[in-house]
């Protein structure tokens, strides 16, 4: 039981990841747009910063939902 309590934890976290590096880039994408102006650019890479903060921790936490599913 405690198995597959960590497996549907280890899924929710990747998934929770992959979303966090899709909004990163996206806000990446915009903090390099030139056409953009300087309060939008300044704003989106913060966010992008916190993405990759919320990607890392995640995945992180994927990995130990996995590593405690294989036990």
């Amino acid at each position: 039981m405690e198995t597959a309590k960590q497996a549907v934890n280890y899924v929710a976290e990747t998934i929770q990841g992959t979303g966090a590096e899709a909004s990163k880039e996206a806000n990446k994408s915009v903090a390099k747009n030139s056409d953009a102006d300087i309060s939008t650019r300044a704003s989106a890479a913060k966010d992008a910063f916190s993405d990759k903060k919320d990607e890392f921790t995640h995945n992180t936490k994927a990995d130990v939902h996995k590593e405690a599913a294989k036990n």
